[in-house]
């Protein structure tokens, strides 16, 4: 009994390591990557961004990121820019920046550069943290 709790272990810690590398990975591509992505020629310099790849048939995206957006942008200090990006009609920059799912979102900083990514619904809270760590 004992043996399996121990592989069950090994299995999630390995997958959880796996799954930071792999957010690390796509960060560190994004990064260099950024001066040259087109979809950054709309970001404004100096302001906190989010990019939010969605799709229409996202339900989660409607009733839980989207409002979390929403809620970010009404209470945040400094204006807040957030880039929808309907991953189904931009397909070229879903796979540039290595959108699996929707929905995703990226924090850049201030210089435009991506700094966290998020797959999977995001709460207010930890998109807030995150924002606040790059600003």
């Amino acid at each position: 009994m004992t043996e399996r709790l121990v592989i069950a272990a090994v299995i999630i810690v390995a997958g959880a390591l796996a799954w930071v590398a792999l957010n690390r990975l796509a960060l560190r591509r994004l990064h260099d990557r950024a001066p040259r992505d087109p979809l950054l020629r709309t970001v404004r310099p100096g302001a906190p961004t989010i990019i939010y790849f969605t799709t229409p048939s996202c339900a989660p995206c409607r009733t839980q990121q989207m409002p979390a957006l929403k809620q970010l942008q009404a209470e945040f200090r400094a204006p807040l820019q957030v880039i929808q990006v309907d991953a189904t009609e931009d397909t070229d920059a879903a796979d540039r920046w290595g959108v699996f799912s929707a929905p995703t979102t990226f924090i850049l900083d201030r210089d435009g550069r991506p700094r966290h990514v998020n797959r999977g619904v995001a709460s207010a809270d930890v998109l807030r943290r995150q924002l606040e760590a790059v600003s």
